[in-house]
């Protein structure tokens, strides 16, 4: 099993070694701006799927691709320039849960971790989702559309693998398809503007259009909801806020020239992908995407439309690592806080946060089974707390900026209040025009979360006070009674009792469990043989159990004395296999979980090797 790991996962790093795992600039890019850049192939089919329907009509609803493109541009200006601030004030990442938790308290910081830890599991599942469905938008692959989930769940295993190896080795990955997929894009948006202004390319059949094609009305409702879809477009905005402590140094400043390049590119090729399907008009349907469309319509069916396919879902599946960058780093802190499982705190063998690598990739699962692997379905579900943490992180800045008053803090404050007010009626406009499409959801899980965590909080406060000392605290004086379970005389049996033996306590005894009389003197006899010095008690079970009549003998030997520390020792002998373990010693294994949980009892196993 090591060497299979060691394969899979790699040697071990050291933590001297953590230095070495940070990342470059070009790197971080596609580590953490694949998952909003990526939403690029998906956000522009998303505001039609809404805007194109209903009492609309697919003319009306392209018409209205560029205005809606250009306010998602102007939010994401704000946003971006508001997590800008946030690198530098907190280098140490984190993103809108540390914000919330150093300037608007505990239950602020909460909500928006708890929005963020649900806002990368659905990342992964919408960025595996749209992947498949770009895979199956090639007409070779038509075939395989009956099994969106499963080809979704191979693609989590082996992005979660990748991830297990570590950040850089990841980065390396996934730095060329990002690439790609930005140069493939650029250059669809370039030659397909060109080939339309110089009727090179006409509009693209959309006869097959389940909705209307001409005529129609949109009301501001749909309107709010249209631009609520493309909003999507700006998750993943937050990422290199999260993860600015893996930049190389200096990582303020590194980090948000990454954030700015990814703002850019982000906001090219959105809005870019938004005018040239104004003027090709492909219509939304979920059995071939919008970018496919318009490449074919533009490259025809040759290597560029197979190259643009293949680069889309690869970015689109890739950009779940944004995800994967973030989720656990952010879990560690929470968890480092005492608001999650400790166990998420820890680095693995490859300096990363690997318990929080699992626990993604199984609720992104999950997630992908639940609704069957359809994008569509899961988008109403993402964009809820998306900004809901951008609205805590601008607030919280905004608080920041007041309380320290620096230079030019009056036009930082105006900047973060109003960002945090957009993103706020944002967030409204999406729980009101989506709720029934899924946007309920997040709105019951987030406080479900919250939840989780107060009451880990509470246990470890818990346990804490449990294990708190006052000065001069001294221990009382203890009895030691040691019993050595045992089935019959052996070799294990007999190291058993020689240890026993060698702590000296202050009472020992045998004990074994018997069914009958013919067991009983089977092992009286065996007892006498030997020559075995310890007393020897007999417990009679007429029903065969192990575990009761050991829980009851414990509890009478407690009975006779004050202060008694009752060791139940149980010997065990090791096979050579790790196979053949599993047909031995199952109910000391049921035994040893019961003893537990029982108070002054110490539960201790003597191993016996087998040559």
């Amino acid at each position: 099993m090591a060497v299979l790991k060691r394969m899979l996962v790699g040697r071990p790093l050291a933590n001297v070694q953590m230095e070495h795992q940070r990342i470059t600039k070009r790197i971080a890019l596609a580590v953490f701006s694949s998952d909003a850049i990526s939403s690029t192939a998906y956000a522009t089919e998303e505001i039609l799927f809404v805007v194109a329907f209903g009492t609309s009509s697919l003319a009306l609803g392209l018409s209205r691709l560029v205005p809606i493109s250009i306010a998602v541009a102007i939010l994401l200006i704000i946003v971006v320039g508001s997590y800008r601030r946030t690198i530098f004030a907190y280098p140490q990442g984190g993103g809108s849960y540390v914000v919330s938790r150093e300037n608007l308290g505990v239950n602020a910081s909460l909500t928006a971790g708890a929005a963020m830890l649900i806002d990368y599991t659905l990342t992964v599942a919408v960025s595996i989702s749209a992947g498949v469905a770009a895979l199956l938008s090639i007409p070779v692959f038509e075939s395989l559309q009956g099994h969106r989930v499963e080809l979704g769940l191979v693609l989590i295993a082996l992005i979660t693998l990748v991830n297990l190896r570590g950040v850089k080795e990841s980065g390396r990955v996934f730095a060329f398809p990002t690439y790609l997929y930005i140069g493939l894009l650029v250059l669809l948006i370039g030659y397909g503007l060109i080939r339309y202004y110089t009727g090179d390319v006409g509009e693209i059949d959309a006869s097959a259009f389940e909705g209307r094609l001409t005529g129609g009305e949109l009301s501001l409702f749909i309107l709010l909801k249209g631009f609520s879809s493309g909003a999507v477009a700006l998750t993943g905005v937050e990422a290199i806020a999260d993860g600015v402590p893996v930049f190389r140094r200096p990582e303020a400043r590194n980090a948000a020239a990454t954030l700015v390049a990814m703002a850019v590119i982000l906001g090219t090729l959105f809005f870019g992908t938004a005018l040239l399907a104004s003027k090709l008009g492909p219509y939304p349907t979920e059995d071939q995407t919008i970018l496919a469309q318009m490449s074919l319509a533009v490259f025809g069916s040759g290597p560029v439309f197979l190259l643009l396919q293949f680069a889309t879902a690869a970015i689109l599946v890739l950009a779940a690592n944004t995800a994967y960058a973030d989720f656990p780093r952010l879990s560690s802190i929470i968890a480092r806080d005492g608001f999650l499982p400790r166990q998420l705190a820890n680095r693995g063998d490859r300096l990363v946060f690997s318990n929080g690598v699992l626990v993604l990739a199984l609720g992104a699962g999950a997630l992908l089974i639940a609704f069957g692997g359809i994008t569509s379905v899961l988008i109403p579900l993402y964009a809820v707390g998306v900004f809901t943490s951008f609205t805590l992180s601008q607030a919280g800045m905004l608080r920041l900026t007041r309380s320290e008053r620096g230079p030019g803090w009056r036009k930082k404050a105006a900047i973060s209040g109003f960002g945090s007010i957009v993103t706020f009626v944002i967030v409204l406009i999406v729980a009101i025009t989506k709720f029934k499409d899924g946007a309920w959801v997040p709105l019951v899980v987030i406080p479900i979360v919250i939840v989780f965590f107060k009451v880990v909080k509470a246990h470890y406060a818990s346990v804490a006070e449990g294990l708190r000392t006052q000065p001069g605290y001294r221990t009382r004086k203890m009895n030691h009674t040691m019993v050595v379970l045992v089935s019959g005389v052996h070799r294990g049996v007999l190291e058993a009792l020689a240890y026993a033996k060698s702590l000296h306590p202050s009472q020992l005894l045998a004990m074994t469990v018997v069914s009958d009389e013919e067991e009983q003197d089977r092992i009286t006899a065996a007892w006498a043989q030997y020559g075995i010095d310890v007393p020897l008690q007999i417990i009679y079970a007429p029903y065969r159990e192990l575990t009761r009549p050991v829980l009851r003998y414990v509890d009478e030997l407690d009975a006779q004395r004050e202060n008694d520390v009752v060791t139940i020792v149980i010997p065990e002998f090791v096979v050579g296999s790790w196979w053949s373990q599993f047909l031995h010693n199952q109910s000391a294994l049921l035994l040893k979980a019961r003893l537990l949980f029982r108070k002054g009892t110490v539960v201790t196993s003597v191993p016996y090797h087998l040559e």
